[in-house]
């Protein structure tokens, strides 16, 4: 198990994960991923998220993986 940060950011700000969420592995951290980025994107909100990144940290501070909020938005038409 391990304790793990999804911090998100674009040119703009940053949105830091303070508490951070233990998992037991990558692929659990990947889902939390998907999740965080899902439920932020579906929120009411005027917020323009095509250009938002989720990054994922471990306790040292060292990034594990980066998820584009764009995998969720998909592509403009």
């Amino acid at each position: 198990m391990a304790q793990v940060y999804f911090h998100c950011s674009n040119t703009q700000g940053a949105l830091i994960d303070r508490c951070g969420t233990v998992v037991d592995d990558p692929a659990e951290a990947r889902d939390h991923a998907a999740g965080v980025v899902r439920s932020l994107i579906s929120a009411a909100s005027l917020e323009d998220w095509r250009g938002w990144v989720l990054h994922v940290s471990d306790d040292l501070g060292d990034e594990i993986f980066v998820m584009p909020f764009t995998f969720a938005l998909g592509k403009p038409h």
